[in-house]
């Protein structure tokens, strides 16, 4: 594999895509079932596509860790749409709903929530706890965008 090819696993088929990084803009497609590698929302993460998502995946992978009964998480919910939206496909969003998915959750020692995980190529970069604004999440990202 050359530098300015990237690896990205589908979230739908778990098929492991070869992107030219120039073609990232191009809105990308899975080589197996077609359907879009960037939707410009966060994706849902599951214990059945986690690896292929996080593991898999050279383009960096922005993890918001939540629950449906917390405030903060629901006050993050837009601001982390809203910047998914613009970042990607520079950076790649997926929401890990830690109650429907606890043994997933476990495995990071999330003490708190909303946590913002940061992912390259499985391995945590970067944690956040706590709500942030637009242009403070924007300002924490752009070190890990490609």
């Amino acid at each position: 594999m050359t530098d300015d090819t990237l690896t990205l696993g589908c979230a739908h088929c778990g098929a492991v895509n070869r992107i030219p990084a120039a073609r990232l803009d191009d809105r990308p497609r899975c080589g197996k079932c077609k359907q879009p590698l960037f939707s410009g929302a966060p994706l849902t993460l599951t214990a059945a596509n986690f690896q292929a998502v996080v593991e898999r995946s050279q383009v960096p992978v922005v993890v918001d860790l939540w629950a449906s009964w917390c405030g903060p998480c629901k006050m993050m919910t837009p601001i982390f749409e809203r910047t998914a939206a613009r970042l990607e496909p520079r950076l790649r969003f997926a929401k890990l709903d830690t109650e429907a998915e606890p043994a997933l959750a476990g495995r990071f020692g999330i003490r708190s929530i909303p946590t913002l995980m940061v992912f390259r190529e499985g391995r945590e970069v970067a944690r956040q706890a706590g709500v942030m604004q637009g242009p403070q999440l924007e300002q924490w990202l752009a070190p890990h965008r490609v």
